[in-house]
């Protein structure tokens, strides 16, 4: 860790060798270690440590960036220089309010000492534990299991300066036979918070049980969504329409349907950085305050998350704390995210759904899903991972994989029951909350050979 202050000198400095009318630094430090296993052993063990540097230089409404990580003095005059010549060269953006003023940010707390200070040995006995259950079965397991420390830093040369340390943990295991597997992954801010062995359990149990599947014809069917399922629900929804550019340019689910019941009374979804729940942060690309920002209430569509460009669009409009972070390349360009998202527990637990359901299909997750229609929210993928028919209230038996081509919106329309259990997954995206769901309808319009 370099701290808050050796960050904040080093933006400073990086600050005071731009030339441009304003100027912008925000530097992510990261010491991220790795355990990667596969066929029952690991494979692959490394740590990396990295410094990433964006500054953002302003000339009037022009915004031109550069990204480094030589924090020396030289790196850091070619950065300066290379974002000022880009700004130079920009079109003028009419909508550019500027840079932020500093404002406060709340006092958020997610840094563990444990699992800054987890070790590859560690590691290494949570996944041996993992792979000799699952030898001792005839099995293979596959994944990876990582911790990190993160430290967070944005300044602007209007005197802002927003820092946050936090640690992150987060495993992910496959288990294979020759013609089924299972998953599980969990992600905390706190490693003592990962019940390893049980992850482990979980994913050799669903492989187990998912041996010699049958088909299944396509059609529409009653479904229960294991967590990993819905937590693509809402991943889809996110970067597909909760953000203010897709509702503006009229390619979101919520582009002229705010205030309308688009979902079922029982589901809420909201964002909240702040939320030790979730795997917080603060404040956004730009050192805002992110603010909870309720996305769905009861089944209605109340609106999107803003950053400071696309709340200027809007007359009374202010940002909700949502800009980006200018470090992960599959985001640039999407305007601003939910990424700590949760949708509301409830009362119910997965046997319970199961057993409520006359004849239906339990999902456990979804697999290389794509938008086909944003303004409807249509989504095609396949299932994975472990997937069974449902019948007469009982998982009677596996069957193989399904492609589907369904509304998330419509689906959600259809809640009928909610779990009362949430789990937390972190991903390239952010991260969501999410119990199980019980849905009236899905709609399968393919089967699969596996």
């Amino acid at each position: 860790m370099l701290g808050p202050t050796q960050i904040q000198a080093i933006l400073q400095r990086a600050l005071a060798l731009s030339q441009a009318e304003q100027t912008e630094a925000v530097l992510f430090v990261h010491d991220t270690y790795l355990t990667r296993f596969a066929n029952n052993s690991i494979h692959q063990n490394v740590n990396e440590h990295n410094t990433l540097l964006s500054l953002r230089a302003v000339v009037g409404k022009r915004v031109g960036a550069s990204v480094t990580n030589d924090l020396g003095e030289a790196g850091l005059a070619a950065a300066a220089a290379n974002a000022l010549a880009l700004a130079r060269l920009q079109p003028e953006n009419p909508d550019f309010p500027g840079l932020p003023q500093p404002q406060p940010i709340p006092a958020v707390e997610a840094f563990d000492e444990a699992t800054a200070a987890f070790t590859p040995e560690a590691r290494a006995r949570a996944v041996e534990a993992i792979c000799r259950r699952t030898a001792e079965n005839g099995l293979l397991a596959f994944g990876a299991f990582q911790t990190a420390i993160h430290e967070i830093s944005v300044a602007n040369s209007l005197g802002l300066f927003a820092y946050f340390p936090t640690t992150y943990a987060d495993l992910q295991i496959v288990v294979m036979s020759e013609d089924s597997s299972g998953w599980a992954q969990q992600s905390a801010w706190r490693v003592g918070e990962l019940d390893t062995e049980a992850l482990g359990a979980e994913a050799l149990t669903k492989a187990l049980n998912s041996r010699q599947p049958r088909q299944l014809p396509p059609g529409e069917y009653p479904v229960v969504l294991d967590t990993y399922a819905v937590s693509d629900l809402l991943e889809m929804l996110a970067y597909h329409g909760m953000g203010a550019t897709a509702v503006q340019e009229g390619r979101s689910w919520l582009s002229g349907r705010l205030g309308q019941p688009l979902m079922s009374p029982s589901v809420s979804i909201w964002d909240d950085g702040s939320d030790v729940r979730g795997l917080p942060l603060p404040f956004d690309g730009e050192g805002m305050p992110r603010q909870r920002v309720e996305i769905v209430r009861e089944g209605v569509a109340l609106g999107p998350v803003y950053d400071r460009l696309t709340a200027a669009r809007e007359p009374g409009k202010r940002t909700t704390g949502h800009a980006l972070f200018p470090f992960n390349p599959m985001l640039l360009g999407a305007g601003p995210l939910p990424q700590h998202l949760f949708l509301a527990p409830g009362e119910a637990t997965v046997d319970e759904m199961i057993a409520s359901t006359e004849r239906g299909i339990y999902v456990t997750r979804h697999w290389y899903t794509r938008m086909v229609h944003p303004r409807d929210a249509i989504v095609t993928g396949m299932t994975r991972d472990g997937t069974f028919f449902i019948e007469n209230g009982e998982l009677a038996y596996p069957i193989k994989n399904l492609r589907f081509t369904q509304s998330y919106v419509q689906a959600l329309a259809g809640v009928e029951m909610i779990g009362r259990e949430t789990r937390l997954m972190g991903d390239w995206a952010g991260s969501t909350c999410v119990p199980a769901l019980k849905l009236r309808s899905f709609l399968f319009t393919g089967a699969t050979e596996f």
